[in-house]
């Protein structure tokens, strides 16, 4: 083959590591994030945490009217097109001179006269106007776990070492819920190791399991009322023996030791004959029933494991709304100004050794990772902003009044491409008047109305919760009666999609809604 010369164009997109990592804290959480700080504040000595009582230049995202570095990657990711990072944010940028015009750009600050928003707080501060009231230290309450709570009231039964000692192998066998994870044969076989397979008899395992079936009853007498159970029949028994005794009280025993199925399907025949009460006593022995707590080790679980920080925060300003960013999740970063004064000092001297060059990289990267975060949050304000005001209804009036929203209506409105909007919306969370939801809840698929125009699905979610709320407990309504019901509202919803939705909400069967 005759080798030949050709000139061919060709376009294609080259990804600086400045612009993988603004692509990559954009689609972090907010813990994700936290831990990335936490991670480079130990790599990196030049990035330090800003003291509280200066006032940080980094604590909020300058108000931008452009794309951020990593939008238009991503942009230009999705579209295959695009060109290299590099060129107006290179590497080869003078540190000096970075550090003094970045610097006066990242000192806006974080409210916009045009931002429009809602808030929410999963804390006491939720019913608060001032967003500065906004305090995470007040979710950390002293709750101590289940197994301190049995601890303490095992040093006051005062056992002999060795039954102590095995009160406190189950207490240590407890899962979160306060049920005996293992059973006693198990703990006994791991103790004192399995009995002999030619039917000898191990008298160590028999010794240990009689005395953990000992220590299971001390176990089970101690507070919270059905700790140590290991089934849910035992649990709700143990805590209707410690109620006063009854004919109701007795019925309760006898469901929950055996029918506790037919009680979950409403089935009133069947326990009538199988308990022998009648209809007025096996109401009162369900009223019992209901009143138990069948998962005891609930109370101690630890409130902050369930908690979600919000990223954003949207609170009534006017008669509009404002969206604000929560300073609790913003990592307050700056460049240790001695370390950075010394490099400038060096490099205008020429006295730089060999670890010059690596020395200036890391100031640079340091600089770096603090703009896009910044970038990071202002991305997320921006998208913010966009979904309160499509959404301004719900924060009005809730759910009901959800609009349907895509990703690429938010993506056309900001310039931006829908993976960069997924990105922003994944994981990131904003707090309303009416309770704190992720970024995605907003979006939602269009239903038909017999008006011609269109329903959110979330306002449909909301509608089919307001109906099954209505409904008599007696008669309740099946998922074609819903559809019928909404069908007369003029949103056409077929019965499989009532059905879907009400598992998505968690709404039991026809049958099992029946009340007895």
């Amino acid at each position: 083959m005759k080798p030949t010369l050709q000139l061919r164009l060709s376009q294609h997109l080259a990804l600086t590591p400045q612009l993988q990592q603004s692509i990559r804290l954009l689609q972090l959480s907010t813990l994700e994030l936290h831990q990335e700080v936490e991670q480079m504040l130990e790599q990196n000595p030049f990035l330090e945490v800003e003291e509280e009582s200066g006032g940080s230049a980094y604590e909020a995202p300058p108000e931008r009217t452009t794309s951020s570095a990593a939008e238009r990657t991503a942009d230009a990711e999705a579209d295959g097109s695009g060109n290299d990072g590099s060129s107006d944010e290179g590497a080869g940028m003078d540190s000096a001179e970075f550090g003094t015009t970045e610097r006066e750009d990242w000192e806006n600050g974080t409210e916009r006269d045009d931002f429009d928003g809602i808030r929410e707080t999963p804390s006491k501060s939720a019913t608060q106007n001032d967003a500065d009231d906004f305090d995470g230290q007040d979710r950390d309450t002293a709750v101590p776990s289940l197994q301190d709570h049995l601890r303490s009231q095992l040093s006051g039964l005062r056992l002999p070492p060795l039954d102590a000692a095995a009160v406190m192998v189950l207490i240590e066998s407890l899962d979160d819920d306060g049920y005996l994870a293992d059973p006693l044969e198990e703990i006994a076989a791991k103790l004192a190791g399995q009995p002999g397979d030619d039917g000898s008899i191990n008298e160590e395992y028999e010794d240990t399991l009689a005395r953990l079936q000992c220590a299971l009853r001390w176990l089970q007498s101690m507070e919270p009322t059905g700790v140590g159970a290991r089934s849910l029949a035992e649990c709700l028994t143990l805590q209707l023996r410690a109620l006063p005794r009854g004919q109701a009280q007795m019925i309760a025993i006898i469901i929950c030791k055996q029918h506790l199925e037919l009680l979950a399907r409403r089935d009133l025949k069947k326990l009538m004959a199988a308990t022998g009460a009648d209809d007025d006593l096996l109401r009162e022995a369900q009223a019992l029933i209901v009143t138990l707590e069948p998962k005891p080790g609930r109370q101690f679980a630890r409130a902050e494991a369930n908690i979600i920080v919000p990223d954003v925060i949207v609170q009534r300003s006017g008669r509009g709304w404002k969206v604000t960013l929560n300073p609790d999740v913003m990592p307050k970063l700056r460049i240790n100004d001695l370390y950075a004064n010394a490099i400038r000092q060096q490099r205008g001297n020429g006295s730089l050794n060999g670890g010059g060059p690596g020395l200036t990289a890391r100031l640079q990267e340091a600089r770096w990772f603090m703009k896009n975060i910044l970038q990071r949050f202002d991305t997320i304000q921006r998208v913010s902003q966009a979904i309160v005001e499509r959404q301004k209804n719900f924060f009005t009036h809730g759910a009901i009044a959800m609009k349907p929203l895509v990703l690429r209506e938010i993506a056309d409105e900001l310039g931006l491409h829908e993976s960069t909007i997924s990105r922003v919306t994944t994981a990131k969370y904003m707090a309303t008047p009416h309770g704190t939801f992720e970024l995605k809840y907003f979006f939602g698929s269009s239903l038909n109305t017999d008006a011609g125009g269109n329903a959110s699905s979330t306002a449909v979610r909301a509608l089919i919760k307001q109906i099954v709320a209505a409904e008599d407990p007696q008669k309740p309504l099946s998922d074609s009666q819903i559809s019928q019901m909404l069908d007369e509202q003029g949103i056409q919803v077929a019965r499989r999609t009532v059905a879907k939705y009400r598992d998505a909400l968690k709404i039991a069967p026809t049958q099992l809604r029946k009340a007895m």
